[in-house]
């Protein structure tokens, strides 16, 4: 058992064939997938799940760029995961993240950077909910 958290993989990634290299290098970290859907977002659940940045320049190009095209959802369980998978991610920007992170390694810019994860217990919590509709998490 250990802490859950939400990685998405965005469209730009879906679109680029890169969901089994993600998930490869995920549970090579070892990460424990709960569960997993293949989804697109509707504009009121992207609403949602971003409502943190509401109000913000840039939320309405964020909105459209998260709800154009499919996107990939996990779940997952480690000691100390949502550090462990931001560390994994890297810098939002993709041009400033570590050598080897997700977004180095598949970023685009800094909307197109390949992945989303959620950034605290309480950003998990919500984000999952969002994303799965439902609590508790199962086990």
């Amino acid at each position: 058992m250990g802490e859950r958290t939400l990685l998405v993989i965005k469209p730009c990634a879906v679109r680029r064939g890169l969901v089994g290299e993600i998930i490869s290098r995920v549970e090579r970290e070892g990460f424990r997938i709960v569960r997993g859907a293949f989804r697109r977002l509707s504009r009121e659940e992207a609403e949602r799940f971003y409502e943190v940045h509401k109000g913000k320049p840039f939320f309405p190009a964020l909105i459209d760029f998260i709800t154009s095209g499919p996107v990939m959802g996990l779940e997952l369980e480690a000691p100390d995961a949502i550090r462990r998978l931001r560390q994994l991610m890297g810098a939002t920007n993709p041009a400033e993240a570590a050598p080897g992170t997700l977004r180095a390694l598949y970023g685009l810019d800094i909307t197109q950077n390949a992945v989303h994860g959620s950034d605290s217990p309480a950003s998990a919590r919500h984000e999952l909910e969002v994303f799965f509709g439902g609590w508790p998490w199962p086990t």
